[in-house]
């Protein structure tokens, strides 16, 4: 019998696009635990490492505690009007809004904060690691020296031990505070409580964390072992302008204050990276996979529902709806599983997903190699 594939999800950051994310999850999920004849089934653990940014963070961490992917909608649907109390404003608001910022912002953290709580408790990076045996990589940015930071499980042997005590809210909390959008994150330190890092949003460099889900695959994956990357984003805005060239001198108020300039990085990031992964894996001396699903293009009637910090009931609503629509389309492609290699990797993937227990069940952690390569 061969032996199983070293599974990888990564989740894209979009905001509240991932009310998206996790209704996709949760619509796919449904039908193959019908199937089985489960209640609902333990979607992380038919992963081996989970690495998610920004608002795919928050996805990662309720995947790898074990968190239904219902509650997760319902945590973006009841409290995302609190967490972005205030849209960032288009070039008539952006004076008035010089002054009142700070204090949504403040007020949006404090309530992003309290709902993760009711959903992650007080559970830590390696406290949720050797219950579950789920790997987490999570991408953030540190501000005292503006490096890339990335929380990490301690999955292979050259772990520090640096983020075993971070909590999944904290760590959810750096990972997500997106410039303009969100309040700088200030955690304390788990070693020193005396001492505090500042984060901001992973987002920044790697919204679409693809390439940092193949390095943690390499280091931990056996030598032989085949490597399978599902990647899933949040339903990107179809992006892109025609700009003439007496156009080029945009100010402050047409980047909208720094806010176009975050989202057109976003953009960039997820076209760039899904090939620059795809390039490495040629190259790795091993089978590896990489995935995206669902591939489909945005529909033109979602664009006006797709802001980071978009939180109307008809905006959720529709990104619902597509979801479910994208999902069906996915468990659809089972029928020509025997012609496709990626809808047999993504059916296989769901059909090894075991029943979802309460609280979820243990299961060893992931292997890990002897000495990993240097990357």
């Amino acid at each position: 019998m061969p032996e199983k594939p070293f599974r990888v999800l990564s989740l894209d950051g979009g905001g509240m696009r991932g009310t998206y994310t996790a209704t996709y999850l949760a619509t796919v999920a449904a039908t193959y635990a019908k199937r089985n004849g489960y209640e609902a089934l333990d979607v992380g653990a038919a992963f081996d490492l989970i690495v998610g940014t920004s608002t795919g963070g928050i996805i990662a961490c309720a995947l790898a505690a074990g968190v239904r992917m219902e509650e997760v909608v319902e945590l973006y649907r009841e409290h995302g009007p609190r967490i972005f109390p205030k849209r960032v404003p288009g070039l008539p608001g952006v004076i008035p809004d010089l002054f009142v910022r700070p204090f949504y912002l403040a007020a949006g953290s404090r309530a992003l904060r309290a709902a993760l709580t009711e959903k992650l408790k007080d559970q830590t990076i390696r406290g949720v690691y050797e219950e579950r045996g789920i790997a987490l990589a999570i991408p953030a940015v540190e501000m005292s020296e503006h490096k890339a930071w990335v929380f990490k499980t301690p999955h292979w042997r050259e772990s520090t031990g640096r983020d075993d005590g971070y909590k999944l809210v904290d760590v959810c909390m750096a990972t997500t505070a997106a410039p303009v959008f969100r309040s700088m994150a200030s955690i304390k330190d788990p070693r020193d409580g005396k001492l505090h890092h500042v984060f901001v949003d992973g987002g920044l460099w790697a919204n679409n964390p693809v390439v940092v889900s193949l390095i943690e695959a390499l280091d931990m994956a056996r030598p032989d072992q085949e490597i399978e990357i599902f990647c899933l984003g949040t339903c990107p805005t179809p992006a892109g302008e025609q700009i003439g060239a007496t156009y080029v001198n945009r100010g402050l108020g047409r980047w909208k204050f720094g806010a176009k300039a975050a989202e057109l990085s976003i953009d960039a990031q997820q076209f760039a990276y899904d090939h620059q992964a795809r390039k490495i894996a040629r190259h790795v001396g091993r089978s590896c996979r990489i995935v995206r699903f669902p591939s489909d293009k945005v529909p033109a009637t979602l664009v006006p529902y797709l802001g980071l910090d978009d939180t109307r009931t008809k905006a959720m609503d529709a990104l619902v709806r597509r979801a479910r629509i994208d999902a069906d389309m996915t468990n659809s492609k089972c029928s020509g599983r025997a012609t496709d290699p990626e809808a047999e990797m993504i059916c296989s993937l769901f059909e090894s997903a075991p029943r979802l227990t309460d609280p979820p069940a243990r299961r060893s952690p992931a292997m890990k190699p002897a000495a990993p390569p240097a990357i």
